[in-house]
């Protein structure tokens, strides 16, 4: 039985001992309801005062059918708390404690650095796809909610350099920075940024000013909401049905499509090969809507003849089953 139960069914038992006791006393002995209900509770209490009231033989007998049922009861509803209490501190520590653990070994993982709206959203997407990270939040009662969603959680300030030390940002894959203040993205940006120079870094920017600026301290990316949110506004209403296909393309949980990024390592049995002579879109079924060169150059809607070259990030539409093969042809694995 659940515990909030056992600790409801027990209040309840109290306040049904102290409601016959009252009647009881007023039935038997007459006596005033306040009378009887103070009886009751010193007796069930078993504080040893004497009666108020003279006790008649009925009186009696019901005295100690009180006393037997009470004492009882009250006896389980300390037990039931003082349970509640102790075991609530004991899972917390040992939550925290096999969390911390378990961070020690982790690698390759993301940091995501706030669990607000924003933070507990990419928490959430992350933990749907199966993608290992850690979460850095210094507020007592947020880090309860983390730990009962079972995540890591690294606790602290995300600007102090010792606790994404113990997130393990030396062998991080890249941290997510999702702090209300723009001042303090910032500062986890280059905190983060000095002690992994390799990490892949997006931050949030609530001002236009603070998206140079986190540029300028190491960002690889910087993402404002308010302008995305403006964005997808503006296409949701001029147009509708792309927007539909967008939100489809990168949700993963709709009709198991995604929109995916591959990166084609060397030697791989697409390496030099013309995008016509492959089996991606003929036996997988996949729509390569872009390749990233190593350069950087785009190029976009490849056309059957682009070929395709070492370390060529491949932007690919598909089913998760048919990407999956991909990513072990192509002999890498996702970007993300």
């Amino acid at each position: 039985m659940p515990l909030p139960t056992r600790l409801f069914r027990t209040l309840f038992s109290i306040v049904l001992v102290l409601v016959t006791g009252t009647l009881g006393y007023r039935l038997i002995e007459g006596w005033p309801f306040l009378d009887g209900f103070y009886m009751t509770v010193i007796t069930i209490t078993s504080i040893g005062y004497s009666e108020i009231h003279p006790l008649s033989t009925e009186g009696r007998i019901f005295t100690l059918f009180i006393i037997a049922i009470g004492i009882g009861v009250v006896g389980h509803a300390l037990v039931s708390v003082s349970r509640w209490l102790i075991e609530g501190e004991v899972v917390k520590v040992f939550t925290r404690r096999r969390s911390m653990k378990a961070i020690q070994k982790i690698r390759d993982h993301f940091i995501v650095c706030g669990f607000g709206r924003m933070g507990s959203f990419v928490c959430n997407e992350f933990h749907a796809r199966g993608i290992p990270f850690v979460v850095v939040e210094n507020i007592p009662e947020i880090q309860d909610k983390i730990n009962q969603n079972g995540y890591y959680l690294s606790p602290g300030d995300a600007t102090d350099e010792d606790v994404l030390m113990a997130a393990r940002i030396k062998t991080a894959k890249g941290l997510v920075s999702t702090l209300n203040s723009d001042a303090s993205n910032v500062y986890v940006v280059l905190t983060a940024r000095e002690l992994n120079p390799d990490l892949e870094i997006i931050a949030r920017a609530g001002e236009e000013e603070a998206e140079k600026k986190l540029i300028r301290a190491g960002a690889s990316r910087v993402i404002s909401p308010y302008r995305i949110g403006g964005m997808r506004m503006v296409m949701g209403i001029l147009k509708p049905t792309v927007m539909s296909f967008l939100e489809v393309a990168m949700d993963h949980k709709q009709l198991n499509v995604e929109l995916e990024e591959v990166r084609v390592a060397k030697n791989s049995a697409y390496s030099g090969k013309k995008l016509v002579d492959t089996d991606i879109r003929k036996e997988l079924n996949l729509i390569i809507i872009a390749v990233k060169k190593p350069d950087g150059r785009m190029v976009f809607n490849p056309g059957p003849n682009t070929i395709i070259e070492d370390e060529d990030l491949l932007i690919t539409l598909g089913e998760n089953k048919d990407l999956a093969i991909f990513h072990r042809e192509a002999g890498a694995e996702s970007v993300l």
